[in-house]
């Protein structure tokens, strides 16, 4: 480290460098170490989050820069944790990854499937009607999807997610859940429900895709609180229905 050249010390004199620049120095070589031998399009680790951080996803730590990412990836927690994730590793038998294509060895060169880079082109159109079944008195929702530039031969797709699953709400509320449609090249529609269960039988919950029109429908009907208490107590029939 250069003393002499340290502002307010005179030519020759050097001085004693303070904490902060002697850990800046440090971290400064170990960057320029790491850009040696550590390619960040690479790294399997490394990931930028939306506030433009960066993140160790092996250590789980956030860095403001690549610099301090560069740094990390060259101090001891890092390092330790390379070394016991190899351990577990071989432990478990799985095989080494090739350091070029980043797959496990026995699969370079076999056919893999490659997460297809598509471009977004928004939200669809969609309208939501609520509904509720005159006979055993179940409450539900209609949802009414447009794809008119849906791509061909794709289908939507629907899923149930947990509030604990997603990563917009936080912190996450148990009494919601949330109904995901996805269909490409759209992005994906998120609809916040309430955390009922999903009543799936005699057609309760049913999906249909209009090719001609381009429209995706999907019904979805909850249990009524007496049947969520005592869903699966033999020999009790559901509400709105006659016992035997």
């Amino acid at each position: 480290m250069d003393y002499q050249n340290r502002a307010g010390s005179k030519f020759g004199g050097g001085g004693v460098a303070s904490t902060s620049a002697t850990n800046a120095d440090r971290r400064e070589r170990l960057r320029k170490l790491a850009l040696e031998t550590i390619d960040l399009d690479k790294d399997p680790y490394f990931f930028k989050n939306h506030v433009g951080s960066f993140e160790c996803r092996l250590c789980l730590t956030v860095h403001q820069n690549d610099g301090s990412y560069l740094a990390h990836t060259q101090g001891r927690k890092h390092q330790t944790n390379l070394a016991r994730r190899a351990a577990r590793e071989q432990k478990e038998g799985r095989a080494g990854t090739d350091p070029v294509t980043g797959l496990p060895i026995g699969m370079v060169g076999a056919q893999v499937s490659v997460r297809k880079n598509v471009v977004k082109i928004g939200r669809p159109g969609y309208k939501i009607t609520k509904i509720r079944d005159p006979v055993t008195r179940q409450q539900g929702l209609l949802f009414q999807l447009q794809y008119p530039e849906i791509s061909p031969d794709v289908q939507p797709k629907v899923r149930f997610m947990s509030a604990y699953e997603q990563k917009v709400d936080d912190p996450p509320d148990k009494n919601f859940q949330y109904m995901l449609v996805a269909a490409e090249p759209y992005e994906t529609c998120g609809f916040k429900l309430q955390a009922r269960e999903v009543d799936r039988t005699n057609d309760r919950f049913w999906t249909w895709w209009d090719s001609d029109l381009k429209e995706f429908w999907v019904q979805v009907m909850f249990k009524t609180e007496r049947e969520e208490r005592y869903s699966g107590v033999p020999g009790l029939a559901p509400a709105g229905l006659p016992r035997r």
